[in-house]
């Protein structure tokens, strides 16, 4: 069959040809469209129900939010985990669905069971909703609105919020692919009603009339319509609020004659709501700004780009003195990313070319196989696009442009190899070139020779990137992509070895003029063979102390292997810092806020040659899908131009420096990480660190007091830094406990009470007051300082039986305690969470240095259990599916030798190769101080394919010598080497050096390419050393003089 496919391609030119446009129009065409991102999304796919109830504590929040919510939502099918925050003003929990589950239909259930869950919910506690449809790597585009001079500003903060809100955030929703926009800092205007105790104390006025008047004296109504004079009239009653006047002249009530209105019993003017969070920038004070949430599956690249079009049209709306400027920008990481994998393919595929010319000596033929690289990866393309796989820096940046020529360089050099044997023959009888007929003859005879080892191996190469498609969970979704991606274009690169490569090697190849005649290319493998000949021939001579040094060298590699640390992915370096930071649980946001411009400031002053920006985002924004407490605070850094940098040569130098300077404050707790990095680790383990120890039970103080003693284990493990864990109890509260007897004395009830307290101090929305398109809450609260006095809290007046004001401190006992700031869940069971970051040491050995210690030294009681996640269980996780499918692949990859040779000999043969090329890649690793991690096991996977690729040539060689009639062994391989010394070292090179420019670079996205291809080029260089040497020793030795009959061409 594929003899008759590479005929009719070498005889129908036009037909390859017009498919090749079509190849090229199709493919650039995907490549134009393809979606476009840094790295993959690995975040899980989930669902948020985000409750704001700002006036409950977190105990009533998990009471009467959180756990209801999670109860109704456990059998919902396709979800395999719940997990949930409650904290003071908020619940959060997020609901994460296999892969496979469509985001929309899971969406549609957990509504569906929210509204059954409402009627579970206290009045008045709150209404659940759904987050945004988006994903951990959502926030693409993260902005300030600021003056243009930080320290003289003539705009409030509530107007340029009132700017954000209204002009800003509306602009940018109309955009595709946005999801959401989350405002930050500044204050959301308010009409308030300010209470004032003692006045309502002397008019007998409580907080609930003043309520009922508010909202009963605020709208407007429709009375249908009446016909007059052939006209039909619309009746309005017109009833809103238009501004402070009319809400201060609203009447409470009637004390005897006069009629006691708001303004006799509160201060109305604008204000703002309470707020929860704020945003800081350089150290010079508080600016507003908001966060883009990009559409789960859009595509990034195109978000931005419209983004960046629409922040131009909103700059000139804007008042003049205001800035709008981002201070996280994807598209830079995208940009940086992309750039680098482009830099490497490009120098990839400018040293491929180069060896080809090297080894083949003709321009024509270097040309022809360098051409496969283009079209293979635009055959790539077209199908990365129909199977929706991103491209970025783990789907395109793993692509070997060696493994993509190696069919089309085995096809070429045997079409010049045949074409000069023709050539040779034709001077000897006639003296007369080949003409085009003649050469059609010829190249379809040179493919049909090789396509064994052209289909096999190609086949082979897919065959080892089987297991990296079964991966899961993270490694998965990271991993999955690339061997896609590089599986399309190897497929590419088959289909053009036997289709596109046979007719253009008819149409533009030329017979040398003598059989050798390959000029400097023929000197290099002269060299080679004069070296490797000598010691073929005394491997042949001590065939036991060959087979005794492969041993010995398997050997080293195993011991050398052990001494290698794991982790799970080399960081990247995305350009930018984040540091979670969080102050003492109570501190108020005013000293959070005094506190971030001291941190902001000291950062840019210290670090002025690699600083360029520092933004902190301090407590909770509008969209409360991460809620932070108000002491809670992240530090977002971004750097200059690294040519700059004096400090530090990269970013992980910087790092150290800047955990360095955080050491003089000894009462914050931080974190050094990085934007990206932090929110998948939140997302996946739900902990912004590496690694995360996740305490299960019932009893918070006995959750608290275990993991107080873990952290102290933890910080004295050489390796394991930013130790920290979850803020639980510490929690300032004043508790008003009701004399439930006393009330009964009043006939005063609960309810009655809690309403009382949560709108005079928590205030309440008694209505609207709208600005042509802007509207804005009425509320009441009492007035600040009344706020912050016991007193007035003992004295709140509520209505008793008979309508009599009775002060609070009749019929409640006030008190202050400390309570819990944050109660979390993990399938429906208490969780204290502790997390760790790794550093100057590989994450395998730390993690299990700290389970050593926890197993020695901490018991758990009954009902208690401690698990170890984030990244180690990713690790783990990924470490036993590979000790699974990896054998497997290997299994198939013997079956796939066995139907090549139909012996076991050859194939046990060919297989000894595989452990000694992972040698290489073993020492290579431990040369330039890498890690395990699953890219470099990633790198061993693909190593092994080459290396066998090798083996077929050189046996399948050597046998065909067989049946030309040369029986001794020894003679077979010494000329099989000589004959097949090219195509082996081209391989070998190609594939190798290919991976050179990633082995090398230090460009963003670099660091995850690197462990993969220095296992290549090391393992490639013994490889190809030990196949030169050992396979044809161990040939010589287990080969009769017998050989096995050509296989069948059902085989192929």
């Amino acid at each position: 069959m594929i003899d008759k496919l590479i005929a009719a391609c070498v005889r129908s030119p036009w037909t390859v040809g017009i498919m090749m446009l079509i190849l090229m129009i199709t493919g650039g065409y995907s490549l134009k469209t393809l979606p476009i991102d840094a790295v993959p999304d690995v975040t899980n796919n989930q669902v948020d129900v985000i409750t704001n109830s700002p006036n409950l504590s977190s105990l009533e929040i998990e009471m009467f939010l959180t756990t209801p919510i999670e109860m109704v939502m456990a059998n919902i099918p396709g979800l395999v985990e719940t997990r949930s925050s409650s904290k003071f003003g908020s619940s959060v929990v997020k609901l994460i669905f296999t892969d496979e589950t469509d985001i929309y239909w899971a969406r549609q259930q957990v509504f569906e069971r929210l509204q059954q869950v409402q009627a579970d919910i206290p009045e008045g506690a709150g209404t659940p909703t759904l987050g945004p449809v988006s994903t951990g790597l959502g926030e693409i585009y993260q902005y300030v609105i600021r003056p243009k001079d930080l320290n003289n500003s003539k705009y409030t903060l509530t107007e340029i919020r009132t700017i954000q809100e209204w002009v800003v955030r509306k602009k940018l929703l109309g955009l595709p692919g946005v999801a959401d926009v989350s405002g930050y800092g500044g204050y959301a205007k308010e009409y308030q009603a300010k209470l004032r105790t003692e006045r309502m104390k002397a008019l007998g006025v409580t907080v609930d009339e003043i309520y009922e008047a508010l909202s009963q004296g605020n709208g407007n109504t429709g009375g249908a319509y009446i016909e007059k004079d052939n006209k039909a009239y619309t009746i309005r009653g017109i009833g809103l609020a238009k501004g402070l006047d009319d809400i201060a002249n609203t009447v409470i009530k009637k004390n005897g004659s006069a009629p006691v209105l708001v303004k006799d019993v509160a201060e109305v003017e604008f204000g703002h709501a309470l707020r929860f969070g704020a945003l800081t920038m350089n150290g010079s004070g508080e600016v507003v700004g908001g966060s883009i949430l990009m559409m789960k599956g859009a595509n990034g690249n195109e978000v931005i780009t419209a983004l960046k079009a629409r922040f131009v049209e909103i700059q000139k709306e804007l008042p003049p003195d205001l800035v709008i400027e981002p201070f996280l920008d994807r598209s830079e990481l995208v940009n940086s990313a992309i750039a680098t994998v482009a830099k490497n393919l490009v120098e990839g595929a400018l040293i491929v070319m180069i060896v080809i010319l090297v080894f083949l000596g003709n321009w024509r033929a270097s040309l022809l196989a360098a051409s496969v690289i283009p079209l293979s990866m635009l055959f790539a393309f077209i199908w990365m696009k129909l199977f929706n796989v991103v491209g970025n820096v783990m789907s395109l940046g793993a692509i070997d442009f060696g493994l993509l020529v190696d069919p089309a360089i085995i096809v070429v050099e045997s079409a010049v190899l045949f074409l000069a044997l023709a050539m040779a023959k034709r001077k000897e009888f006639t003296g007369k070139t080949l003409n085009y007929a003649e050469r059609q003859d010829v190249i379809i005879n040179a493919s049909s020779e090789v396509k064994k080892s052209v289909v096999f191996g190609g086949l082979i190469i897919l065959i080892v990137y089987v297991p990296i498609l079964t991966l899961q969970g993270v490694e998965g979704k990271l991993f999955s992509p690339m061997a896609k991606t590089v599986s399309f274009a190897i497929i590419g690169a088959l289909l053009l070895a036997v289709t596109y490569v046979p007719m253009m090697s008819a149409l533009i190849l030329r017979p040398p003029k003598s059989l050798h005649d390959h000029g400097f290319s023929e000197k290099i493998i002269q060299f080679f063979l004069r070296g490797l000949k000598p010691v073929v021939r005394l491997g042949l001579k001590f065939k036991i102390g060959v087979i005794v040094f492969a041993i010995l060298v398997l050997c080293a590699g195993i011991l050398g292997f052990k001494k290698i640390g794991g982790e799970f992915m080399p960081k990247i370096q995305e350009g930018d810092m984040v540091i979670d930071m969080d102050l003492p649980i109570g501190t108020p946001l005013t000293e959070s806020i005094r506190q971030s411009r001291i941190f902001q400031e000291g950062l840019l002053k210290t670090f002025p040659d690699e600083i360029d920006r520092a933004v902190s985002k301090l407590g909770t924004s509008e969209v409360k899908v991460d809620p932070l407490p108000l002491e809670s605070q992240e530090i977002y850094v971004s750097f200059r131009d690294k040519k700059l940098w004096k400090k530090a040569k990269n970013q992980e130098e910087l790092s150290i420096l800047v955990n360095d300077y955080m050491k003089q404050f000894p009462g914050p707790i931080y974190a050094i990480s990085q934007p990206i990095e932090s929110r998948v680790n939140d997302m996946i383990s739900g902990a912004r660190t590496d690694v995360v120890v996740q305490l299960y039970g019932s009893d918070l103080d006995t959750l608290v007091s275990r993991s107080k003693q873990i952290i102290q284990l933890v910080r004295k493990i050489p390796g394991a830094v930013d130790v920290k864990g979850s803020k639980v109890f510490g929690l300032p509260q004043l508790n008003i406990s009701y004399d439930r007897q006393r009330m009964a004395l009043y006939g005063i009830k609960v309810q009655q009470v809690n309403r009382a307290i949560q709108m005079a101090y928590g205030g309440a929305t008694a209505g609207v007051v709208y600005e042509k398109d802007k509207r804005f809450d009425v509320t009441l609260r009492l007035v600040g300082e009344d706020r912050a006095n016991v007193e007035n809290i003992e004295n709140l007046l509520i209505n008793d039986k008979d309508n009599n004001p009775i002060p609070l401190h009749e019929i409640a006992d006030i008190s202050e305690d400390i309570g819990p700031s944050e109660i979390n869940h993990e399938n429906l069971k208490r969780v204290v969470n502790l997390g760790f970051n790794v550093r100057e040491r590989d994450l395998e050995s730390v993690v299990n240095d700290v389970i050593k210690a926890v197993d020695a030294q901490i018991s758990l009681p009954k009902g208690y259990e401690i698990n170890y996640g984030g990244e180690f269980e990713n690790f783990s996780r990924a470490k036993a599916r590979l000790s699974i499918v990896v054998p497997i692949a290997l299994i198939i990859i013997f079956g796939l030798l066995y139907l090549t040779f139909r012996n076991f000999r050859d194939s046990l043969l060919i297989y000894a190769v595989v452990p000694l090329s992972a040698v290489g890649g073993v020492f290579s690793l431990l040369l330039r101080d890498m890690n395990f991690s699953i890219s470099a096991g990633v790198g061993f996977i693909a190593l092994f394919g080459v290396a066998v690729l090798n083996g077929i040539l050189l046996v399948g060689h050597f046998n065909e010598l067989g049946k030309q009639g040369i029986e001794d062994p020894g003679e077979r391989v010494l000329k099989g080497l000589e004959e097949r010394l090219r195509p082996v070292i081209m391989t070998s090179f190609v594939a190798a050096l290919g991976f050179m420019p990633m082995a090398l670079s230090t460009s963003v996205g670099a660091e995850v390419q690197k462990p993969l291809a220095t296992v290549v080029i090391g393992g490639l260089l013994t490889a190809t050393i030990l196949t030169l040497i050992v396979l044809p020793v161990l040939y010589a030795m287990f080969a009769g003089k017998k050989v096995q009959p050509e296989i069948i061409e059902e085989t192929v």
